[in-house]
């Protein structure tokens, strides 16, 4: 029986390879991923647990925070969560001028008001009505202003222009006057260029996401009555519904035909939501790259404003963290039983995700040449690492050979001593044939 337990040289020497092998291949995976942080794509994992299906599919979603996008749909949560970033702009860069600060919150928020000089309005002109609740001139400050929540639109302007008559050959009598004019739509026209340059990043959003009746939808009234005449839903609307309706389709999921059905509903899905979520995204990168504009050369040294620690964040810290330690910890073979325990579970989580079984997976969506059913790379790992993790191959070759010789040193040392204590017939030192080794032990 002793000799079933004996491994060959040549068995220790692949099996060290392997732990090797899939020390490598944990460290340079967690390496690459690290390096793409710092670029403009960094690496994360919200998209594979996003898509996680089989039996553990809602918490591998749930784990991202928001696994559809719902809140990058929602004005209020990105404004928060645009807010929540200002803060720490500030925060990073306490040197900031009042004019930095200014122009970041002018850009964030928006102006109090945008206004032009003018000494007075032309005889016989009247800002009321509804062009009053949006323009209104400050006699005391000599200002034509636009309320900062306001935007002069250009059919306001025109309405503004037309107030007066402007000649170009005025009699000696209407010279006056004429200037008056004059001065009175240059300020019209300059107060509507600053008003329609200076929509800030909240306007825009709401502009995106409310203010568009394609993504909003539109509701269409009948002005003296208020009867509904018709209502028309937008893309986000119906991306709610089809959210709603795929879930459902997936509880009741039976057939291979409906598998197939569900799966080109979830395609259609995403695409959906990529083209809702994309511009929103794209507006907050533009947000941060006006910021950055605004700082100064030593400011630019401290790099980007640190992320904060949202669930999927840390799921991608520890992820990339614990490849790269697990694969140095199986490269060297220190600890290797316990690296190559941890590194199954790493692995079985991965394959748990997305698990290759009847009915689970779409195998035609899986991204290579590879085609799987019930056992991937994944599981074909996970259970190397499991007979390695039953191994001492870290003693065969790596550093827990050091510590393993240290050990047997001092047991050995130990062992010598209590002998001598016990039969003091033997000489110091003196001790008994060790049994036969096995490379197992």
């Amino acid at each position: 029986m002793r000799d079933l337990r004996r491994i060959p040289v040549l068995a220790c020497l692949l099996l060290v390879a392997v732990r090797f092998c899939i020390g490598w291949q944990f460290l340079y995976e967690g390496l690459w991923k690290h390096n793409t942080l710092t670029t403009a794509t960094p690496w994360t994992a919200a998209g594979y647990l996003k898509n996680a299906k089989g039996p553990l599919r809602e918490h591998y979603r749930n784990l991202t925070g928001d696994p559809d996008d719902l809140g990058w749909l929602d004005v209020d949560i990105v404004a928060a969560r645009w807010d929540d970033w200002h803060a720490r702009f500030l925060a990073h860069h306490p040197d900031l001028s009042d004019a930095q600060k200014r122009q970041l919150d002018e850009k964030l928020n928006g102006r109090e008001d945008y206004r032009a000089e003018l000494d007075q309005l032309p005889e016989g002109v009247k800002i009321d009505g509804s062009l009053g609740d949006v323009i209104h001139f400050d006699a005391g400050r000599r200002r034509l202003i636009v309320d900062g929540s306001q935007h002069l639109l250009p059919r306001e302007r025109d309405r503004l222009l037309k107030k007066v008559t402007v000649e170009e050959s005025p009699t000696p009598e209407n010279v006056a006057a004429n200037d008056v004019a004059k001065k009175y739509q240059k300020a019209v026209r300059d107060v509507y260029k600053r008003s329609s340059r200076g929509v800030s990043f909240k306007e825009r959003l709401t502009a995106s996401l409310k203010g568009n009746p394609e993504r909003a939808g539109q509701v269409i009234k009948n002005e003296r009555t208020g009867e509904l005449i018709e209502e028309r839903l937008g893309k986000i609307e119906l991306y709610k519904k089809q959210l709603v309706r795929y879930e459902k389709n997936l509880a009741a999921l039976e057939e291979a035909f409906q598998q197939a059905h569900l799966e080109k509903q979830a395609s259609e899905m995403r695409q959906l939501r990529s083209e809702l979520v994309s511009p929103v995204k794209a507006l907050e990168q533009e947000l941060k790259a006006a910021a950055t504009k605004l700082l100064d050369t030593s400011q630019l040294a401290r790099g980007p404003v640190p992320e904060p620690w949202t669930p999927i964040r840390r799921i991608d810290q520890m992820t990339i963290w614990g490849l790269i330690v697990l694969g140095v910890l199986l490269i060297a073979g220190l600890f290797s039983r316990l690296a190559a325990l941890a590194g199954a579970c790493l692995l079985l989580s991965f394959y748990l995700a997305m698990p290759p079984w009847p009915g689970v997976a779409s195998f035609q969506e899986l991204p290579g040449p590879e085609h799987s059913f019930i056992v991937d790379k994944n599981l074909i790992e996970v259970f190397a690492l499991l007979a390695l993790a039953c191994l001492p191959s870290g003693r065969w070759f790596g550093v827990d050979a050091l510590f393993g010789r240290r050990g047997a040193a001092r047991r050995a040392a130990t062992g010598g001593q209590s002998q001598t204590k016990s039969t003091p017939g033997k000489k110091q030192g003196q001790l008994s044939e060790p049994a036969g080794t096995q490379s197992g032990g």
